[in-house]
């Protein structure tokens, strides 16, 4: 079977054997790639139309417990200069962005236990009475179910977990002994079952990966059936142990954005800030790839440098009216519009 053949197949039957997606993702051309955008681009402007959602990310604490190998927040890192926002600085943060057309507020931080339920049950409560049309997004780690749920009682709408890589072998080189793969899908899992948007993702061309276990990611998107799925190109961070690794392939992952259009059609897909990073028009190649969600930073211009997942961030020395201001500019060059609304996702 050639390999368009294959993606003709992935679009009707929204799935294919782990040999079938191994030979296409070793040996597709830059036509099959284009190939693929295209369908994509399609799937998702019949679905969304030009639209292009917009999110506003807080990034309020770079505490983390976790010593992750490829994050730059990892708690073994001396070099990070610590930091968590107040609740009143997330609040400053929803009232900025509110006045500049977000309508989906992502609150992402390391895995920090100075914040309780109760102090995320408030917060919570404190935004969505300030903004009750809002979405409220919370990537925040992995936590118990029973936290999950008070959590979503009191107000959050979807929950952002990249499960990184699916595959036990490559999850346990990725990370410490303590974390492990069963306890981060058992997370995903127990999102969707409490009511969650959920989001999922991985990293392309992190270290050890080889298309076996993007195959098998690729297979686990399908199964989970996610709302969201976040991808974007592994970059090193130099105080890391991944510090000397190889940088992940733009053009690798704009074809599996299109790949996980097609498969997955009505998703969520963010053409993400690490994709602006790799190259000056990393996002707009995304949107056109099939990606239709843009995250902007809304953090406080002063702690941006310090959540530092990864090297070259972009972005981390604009205010937020000046980067919404950028973001419209870029997407209406491509043909596309930002709009002013929590984007849900249409099943």
């Amino acid at each position: 079977m050639k390999l368009r053949e294959l993606i003709d197949k992935l679009e009707i039957e929204e799935t294919l054997t782990t040999e079938e997606w191994t030979r296409l993702l070793n040996h597709f051309t830059q036509e099959d790639a284009a190939y693929a955008a295209d369908k994509a681009r399609t799937i998702a402007d019949e679905i969304y139309g030009k639209e292009i959602y917009i999110r506003g990310l807080i990034e309020f604490t770079n505490y983390c417990k976790n010593d992750c190998y490829y994050c730059g927040i990892r708690r073994s890192n001396e070099k990070v200069e610590r930091y968590r926002l107040t609740r009143g600085q997330i609040l400053d943060c929803c009232h900025t962005g509110w006045k500049l057309g977000y309508r989906t507020f992502v609150l992402q931080g390391g895995e920090d236990g100075f914040y309780t339920d109760s102090w995320y049950q408030e917060t919570i409560g404190k935004i969505k009475e300030a903004y009750p049309d809002c979405a409220l997004t919370l990537s925040l780690g992995e936590r118990s179910k029973e936290s999950y749920q008070r959590l979503y009682d009191a107000g959050a709408d979807r929950y952002l977990l990249r499960h990184e890589t699916a595959n036990q072998q490559h999850y346990g080189r990725l990370h410490p002994k303590e974390l492990s793969l069963k306890n981060r899908k058992e997370c995903l899992w127990g999102l969707r079952e409490i009511g969650y948007q959920v989001g999922c993702g991985f990293m392309v061309g992190s270290p050890y990966q080889t298309s076996k276990e993007l195959a098998e990611d690729m297979k686990f998107i399908h199964e989970l059936k996610p709302h969201m799925v976040g991808i974007g190109p592994f970059i090193p961070q130099k105080d890391t142990p991944f510090a000397q690794e190889t940088q992940g392939s733009l053009r690798l992952t704009l074809f599996l954005l299109s790949l996980i259009r097609i498969m997955e059609k009505h998703v969520l897909l963010p053409a993400t800030t690490a994709l602006g990073t790799i190259d000056p028009k990393g996002r707009e190649l995304g949107i056109l790839a099939g990606a239709n969600v843009i995250m902007p930073n809304l953090s406080p211009v002063d702690v941006r440098e310090k959540y530092k997942l990864y090297d070259n961030k972009i972005c981390t020395g604009e205010e937020a009216a000046e980067c919404r201001g950028c973001i419209d500019r870029r997407v209406t060059s491509i043909g596309y519009h930002i709009v002013s609304k929590r984007g849900d996702y249409k099943a």
